[in-house]
């Protein structure tokens, strides 16, 4: 079973993690981290995981208050997928979802899902590691007509690793 845990406040991340679910084509079930806790994403076989960015650079506010203490991902395969706003925060965009792979990855989680810069606009991103970014950013503010087609590329990428 897939995990797909999503932090929202406006509920932009959570429609995303919704068409994720209905199209990645797997078992899956779709979890508001607010509902969940670190034995609840144990229990998982793999994992996408995804936030909003809020602030300066900050991680969503429900993730920011969950405890990772408890995590144990040793070896479980994880995706990423993030809220940015391109334009407004072009110099920290995504940089909640950096956040969120910082946490995770210090629980032994492998991560797949990296997703090219190219097609983006922005200035600067924690969450661009080695000239990529850590899973699937989105700017439902300024590009939303893009969301569903990165989503569906996506999902071609990282369906075989969850299979």
């Amino acid at each position: 079973m897939i995990g797909i845990i999503y932090g929202s406040s406006m509920g932009n991340t959570e429609e995303a993690a919704q068409f994720l679910s209905e199209n990645l084509g797997l078992d899956n079930e779709v979890l508001n981290v607010c509902d969940a806790s670190a034995q609840k994403l144990n229990g998982y076989d793999k994992l996408i995981l995804g936030t909003s960015t809020w602030g300066s650079g900050d991680l969503q506010d429900d993730w920011d208050s969950f405890d990772f203490g408890g995590l144990n991902l040793e070896g479980k395969t994880v995706a990423f997928f993030g809220m940015g706003d391109s334009e407004s925060y072009s110099d920290e965009y995504c940089n909640g979802m950096a956040k969120l792979y910082d946490a995770i990855m210090e629980k032994g989680a492998k991560a797949v899902g990296e997703v090219s810069t190219d097609g983006y606009t922005f200035d600067g991103s924690d969450a661009v590691r080695n000239g990529k970014f850590v899973g699937l950013a989105l700017d439902a503010d300024n590009e939303s007509e893009k969301t569903e087609e990165r989503i569906l590329a996506w999902i071609n990428e990282i369906k075989p690793l969850f299979a």
